[in-house]
């Protein structure tokens, strides 16, 4: 079992559009079954109701203009050890998008991390 993730450590930030595909699944689905299979400490997906990337098209949760590709952002914080050799894991499993990683502090990580439970999860 490793230590808990405590202080210093990493943001890795990804951003695709909701269309985006990796062997016949949402590619954020994906990502996320990747970075669980490679025992990063947690992934987050999250749904943009706007944006616009490297095309400039507006991508758009507006009724009057539906869009089937809202933006996409997969966030995971991890130490760089962890997070160094799952960039280039994405490397192969992206063809566009934007990755970003920066600096974080870790205040608090809760029950159920890697070091195992302190308390009970409510959850």
């Amino acid at each position: 079992m490793s230590a808990k993730i405590t202080g210093q450590a990493h943001r890795l930030r990804i951003y695709i559009g909701e269309s985006d595909r990796y062997h016949h699944q949402a590619l954020y689905h994906a990502i996320v079954l990747e970075a669980r299979k490679r025992g990063l400490a947690g992934a987050t997906v999250v749904r943009g109701i706007e944006g616009f990337g490297p095309s400039k098209r507006i991508h758009t949760a507006n009724m009057l203009d539906l869009s089937a590709d809202l933006p996409i952002l997969i966030e995971i914080i991890d130490s760089e050890e962890y997070l160094t050799p799952f960039i280039a894991v994405l490397d192969g499993m992206m063809t566009s998008g934007l990755i970003t990683v920066d600096p974080v502090n870790i205040v608090h990580y809760g029950a159920g991390g890697r070091a195992g439970a302190d308390k009970p999860a409510n959850d």
